[in-house]
């Protein structure tokens, strides 16, 4: 049940790119993961240079990406978590082009403080009965 944030520093950025970001990542999660396609959220969030800094600076002129994935803790191996990064990165360069740094970050969450519709992780996968508000 991977949450994905990717934020995009063009606040233009077309509708058709931001659906192609957004079913790749979801590609990915499930591909490089193994995480199911009907679980998964992918959120965009489109900012001004301005107020993207890299290296102290307000990044101007050039364009960035950072990815950050919430996982549950556990349910990716090494290697699945390096091949995700790593594919992710080649994503957003093939979609957006050039990147000043191109990040891709997963957090691993404890299954016990992560869920949805009420429901921890920990008890989804324990079989507890889910009973969607």
């Amino acid at each position: 049940m991977p949450y994905l944030r990717v934020t995009v520093t063009d606040p233009d950025l077309p509708a058709e790119t931001q659906r192609t970001l957004a079913e790749g990542l979801t590609e990915l999660a499930v591909s490089a993961l193994g995480k199911a396609r009907a679980r998964t959220i992918v959120q965009i969030c489109l900012v001004q240079g301005g107020s993207y800094y890299v290296d102290g600076k307000p990044l101007t002129g050039a364009l960035d990406a950072h990815v950050e994935v919430s996982i549950t803790l556990g349910s990716n191996s090494a290697a699945e978590k390096a091949a995700f990064i790593a594919q992710a990165g080649e994503l957003l360069t093939d979609v957006l082009g050039p990147l000043a740094r191109g990040g891709v970050a997963l957090h691993e969450l404890h299954p016990e403080s992560y869920g949805y519709h009420g429901v921890t992780q920990f008890d989804f996968y324990r079989g507890a009965e889910v009973t969607a508000p």
